[in-house]
């Protein structure tokens, strides 16, 4: 048995006027008017305009910023350099002032150490020479000879009258090794005289030949350039 087909009902669809459409059309295909036109121009204008200065605002914000903190960074770093080396050199100057101090104690220590230590030299030197001196004398009495040759010729013209003056074993050992030197010069003995020491007197002058006067010439010489070198060495 067939079930009972349900029939629906069927609409008819109405189709617009043909005219009417049409004008729609029509009126859609038409242009726009010059004042509106002219006004939609201008409102695209000023949205460019609006959007392009919005744009550079950003953009120039950012590379403003970008420049500002490079520039502030190198600034910063440069004077931050500088502060550093002054406070640093502050520091140095204050840490260095006990040191440049005991510094100063230790260079004048050395000085005097080094003062000491050349005139102990220059006395050794002159213990030393007097004793060679001596010995010298002592084995070749002779010497004393030259020296009074030497002082004798030195004098602008001869002298009428001599008297040389010895220490009494010099001239003991002379009157034994030259008795016509000590009879033509008048040797005579002395007891005030050192060993090695001779005195001339003449009719004109009275001179010290003696061993004991050149060496202390010689010794002068000596103590005036070791102070030289001294000073040259402090000065450096």
């Amino acid at each position: 048995m067939k079930e009972p087909q349900i029939t629906r009902p069927v609409r008819v669809h109405k189709f617009p006027p043909l005219r009417k459409t049409r004008l729609n059309a029509r009126h859609a295909a038409q242009p726009l008017d010059t004042a509106e036109y002219q006004q939609r121009l201008e409102q695209g204008f000023q949205e460019g305009v609006d959007n392009g200065y919005q744009q550079g605002l950003e953009q120039g914000q950012e590379q403003g910023y970008q420049s500002g903190l490079r520039q502030g960074y190198d600034e910063g770093l440069r004077q931050g350099r500088e502060e550093g080396n002054a406070a640093g050199r502050a520091l140095f100057a204050d840490a260095a002032v006990p040191f440049n101090a005991l510094l100063g104690q230790l260079q004048r220590v050395l000085e005097e150490h080094e003062q000491r230590r050349r005139t102990e030299l220059l006395q050794l030197v002159e213990k030393v020479t007097r004793q060679v001196i001596r010995c010298e004398l002592a084995l070749h009495p002779t010497q004393l000879l030259a020296l009074v040759e030497e002082a004798l010729t030195s004098l602008p013209e001869t002298p009428e009258r001599v008297k040389v003056w010895l220490n009494p074993q010099e001239f003991a050992r002379l009157s034994e090794a030259a008795p016509e030197k000590v009879r033509e010069w008048g040797m005579s003995a002395d007891e005030n005289l050192e060993p090695g020491e001779c005195r001339i007197e003449t009719d004109t002058s009275d001179m010290d030949v003696g061993c004991s006067h050149r060496l202390d010439q010689c010794m002068e010489v000596l103590k005036n350039t070791l102070t030289t070198g001294a000073a040259d060495e402090s000065t450096e």
